[in-house]
């Protein structure tokens, strides 16, 4: 990660362990990572992407060393049992190097709380209006001084042991708000119209993630992976871009490439997933081609 024990203190660790909070059962300090890596104070977070929900995947990956994985909770048949599961197997089996994101399943609010009771930052997909970003938010806040309407959870913590306040002054729940993190995803022309006006009036949004495939498939352009050089898609791009710089919002991306393609997203990009289970099993398929064409009869 470089050097990020100067940007948080002398000798802290340089990986996510140096945004831990007091217990592996509460979320990392999250908020706090993105805004040092969008800061440039430590470099962009590394992720891996879980796109099947798979327990035993997740907790032989787990000790590698990503900086984040995401699990994806809105596209695989994954129940709140094996999501909590996955996210335990993360934070545990890394033992706090990795932070746990999961993009629950729409804008449900018991979604939101399990994935943030679980000790995981939140994606929020399909993001378009206002509205619905203030509903998303005030279901990951406790409180009415962030206009929260999230639930304590009674049991989630041990008095005493599991239950610190990371900074020490305030209860673990006033701490909670401000360590784990949220995402939204723009996922259409109508979201990333509407941007402006989100950022504007809902400023606990943390980061913000194009999802540039699922917008080109709303705009009724060719799916192409999220690429293309249409006029009104580049000028849509160009728009989410510029709000995101008038904001000073931080923004995130996948990048599978390495080399200079990746050093070029992480100049715009605090968070970068560049790996993941499926496409890796993709790999699989071509594998199978060469070795039967390495083993057939001659004729």
């Amino acid at each position: 990660m470089g050097d990020m024990s100067a940007a948080i203190h002398p000798g802290a660790p340089d990986d996510m362990r140096a945004y831990r909070a007091p217990s592996l059962f509460q979320p990392h300090r999250v908020r706090q990572a993105i805004r040092d890596a969008h800061k440039k104070k430590i470099p962009p977070l590394i992720g891996y992407y879980a796109g099947l929900s798979s327990i035993p995947i997740t907790r032989f990956l787990a000790p590698m060393g990503y900086d984040c994985v995401w699990i994806d909770w809105e596209h695989t048949s994954c129940d709140v049992e094996t999501m909590t599961t996955m996210v335990h197997e993360i934070v545990f089996m890394s033992e706090g190097r990795t932070i746990p994101w999961v993009r629950v399943p729409g804008h449900d609010h018991a979604a939101i709380g399990f994935a943030l009771d679980a000790g995981a930052s939140i994606i929020i997909p399909q993001v378009e209006t206002v509205e619905q970003a203030k509903y998303v938010v005030s279901a990951a806040k406790f409180g009415t001084k962030q206009k929260g309407t999230r639930s304590m959870p009674p049991f989630r913590f041990v008095p005493g042991i599991t239950d610190m306040g990371a900074d020490g002054k305030r209860d673990v729940w006033q701490n909670l708000n401000d360590q784990a993190a949220i995402m939204v995803q723009i996922e259409t022309l109508e979201g990333i119209n509407n941007l402006d006006a989100i950022l504007t009036e809902v400023p606990d949004i943390d980061v913000v993630w194009l999802g540039s495939l699922d917008c080109r498939i709303s705009m009724n352009l060719p799916a192409n992976f999220g690429h293309g050089d249409e006029p009104v898609w580049l000028a849509a791009v160009d728009k989410f871009n510029a709000t995101l710089k008038k904001h000073d919002k931080p923004r995130a991306g996948f990048c599978l490439q390495g080399g200079e393609t990746l050093t070029k997203m992480a100049q715009d990009n605090c968070f970068l997933m560049h790996a993941a289970d499926v496409l890796k099993l993709y790999e699989m398929a071509p594998q199978l081609v060469s070795a039967r064409a390495a083993v057939a009869l001659k004729k």
